[in-house]
């Protein structure tokens, strides 16, 4: 049995067919990356897994547990969290309070929070500013504290959207390993990303949106060589590299 499992998942706004029949699979500490452009459905998915959209059809099991109908906080303490592509820290907390909010997903013990909430900074490379308020940090560092926030709901299944937008190349191979670390924990990690470099490096196996239809699904160098991938997305040069 897959850890997570989309079926058949369709999801219309309006007139616009943001998903349509999307079948998925997440194994036990897989890396899945999902790729396409932009307005293709991949955060729309996203929503849906987590529990933030509820779709026009189609089902989301988690280890066998159906989760649609269940609001995002109940499916988080299930063990699936998730990062958001636009991050909001509270900004006048400290690092490490802001990641706290995200322990006491599993308990109400504030030493039992914090000392988890250590713990993850330590992981994510943020032990260093732990104390800093969170509106003081610098782009690269506020991805990763999102990143530390969702870990330390303590998941099973992991969804970053786009936690390596906007860094530098020294931050996402910082990142790539960070993504690593979490994966031989035993995380399964479902990754929205355009750094194609990375996404390709990390992932076992790589499925792509266009349209809001899967037009792929495999291997990374697999799917970078099919051409309905190259013409919607990766592009000749892309191939040619």
């Amino acid at each position: 049995m897959a850890a997570l499992e989309v079926r058949g998942v369709s999801k219309r706004f309006g007139g616009l067919r943001a998903l349509s029949e999307i079948d998925l699979r997440l194994g036990d500490a897989e890396i899945l990356g999902l790729i396409g452009p932009n307005g293709a459905g991949k955060t729309t998915l996203f929503s849906v897994i987590s529990g933030f959209l509820r779709p026009d059809a189609g089902s989301v099991h988690l280890d066998g547990r159906e989760l649609l109908g269940l609001r995002p906080h109940l499916i988080c303490r299930l063990g699936l969290a998730r990062t958001f592509q636009i991050v909001q820290p509270f900004p006048h907390l400290s690092v490490v309070d802001n990641v706290m909010i995200g322990a006491f997903n599993r308990s109400s013990d504030s030493r039992r929070a914090r000392r988890q909430a250590l713990e993850v900074l330590a992981r994510t490379g943020l032990a260093h500013v732990a104390d800093r308020a969170a509106q003081v940090l610098p782009i690269g560092l506020r991805k990763r504290l999102e990143l530390a926030r969702a870990l330390a709901t303590e998941p099973r299944i992991l969804l970053l959207d786009e936690v390596m937008a906007g860094l530098n190349p020294a931050e996402v191979e910082e990142t790539v390993a960070i993504i690593r670390a979490i994966r031989e924990s035993g995380i399964a990690i479902l990754v929205i990303e355009h750094v194609m470099a990375a996404v390709m490096e990390l992932s076992d196996r790589i499925a792509v949106l266009h349209h809001g239809e899967l037009i792929a699904e495999g291997p990374p160098a697999e799917v970078a060589r099919d051409p309905k991938v190259v013409g919607a997305y990766l592009g000749e040069p892309f191939l040619a590299a």
